[in-house]
């Protein structure tokens, strides 16, 4: 597997938590720009049954994302995953935000987004998730924009690698995920 640039150490660290390991698996993938769409995020709506509501990739995916990611971990799936918010109750409330934890943001001037822990600095966590600038990426978003961290369930114990990490803040903030 290869691992996004500053994350290579996600390597190093033993087994990761299942939805991390097939959120990587989508590292980089992009929207199209103007009318035409990518095939490939139109067919994550219609592998967690929403092709009939998800129709263009210019519809915000944060939360397909994320569905996607857990029915491919064998997680079950969000009852309103397109709504970023809604993952709010999804699981169980984490103690502390560790790998594989799901984070759920408020967006300035209203509505959410939603995506994976993966590590945090000081001021920010560094979040794995769909439409951040169009793609799936590791961005940066403020702490102070987060308004839970949700663990998915786990059949067994949680992977040693769950747990919180620390990391050298670098880049800039996101501040408007789309």
């Amino acid at each position: 597997m290869t691992y996004p640039a500053g994350y290579e150490w996600l390597g190093t660290i033993g087994a990761l938590p299942k939805v991390i390991t097939e959120a990587l698996k989508l590292h980089s993938t992009k929207e199209k720009p103007g009318p035409n769409d990518n095939p490939l995020i139109l067919g994550w709506a219609k592998e967690v049954g929403l092709s009939q509501v998800y129709t263009d990739d210019e519809i915000p995916w944060c939360g397909l994302f994320v569905a996607v990611v857990c029915k491919r971990a064998d997680k079950p799936i969000d009852n309103q995953p397109l709504w970023a918010r809604s993952w709010a109750d999804y699981g169980g409330k984490s103690p502390h935000a560790s790998l594989g934890d799901i984070l759920v943001f408020q967006r300035p001037g209203g509505g959410g987004h939603v995506g994976f822990y993966i590590a945090e600095d000081t001021s920010a966590y560094h979040v794995l998730g769909g439409n951040q600038s169009d793609a799936v990426t590791i961005a940066r978003i403020a702490k102070t924009r987060c308004i839970a961290v949700r663990r998915p369930p786990f059949k067994s114990s949680l992977p040693a690698s769950a747990r919180p990490y620390r990391m050298a803040a670098s880049g800039g903030l996101s501040s408007n995920e789309a």
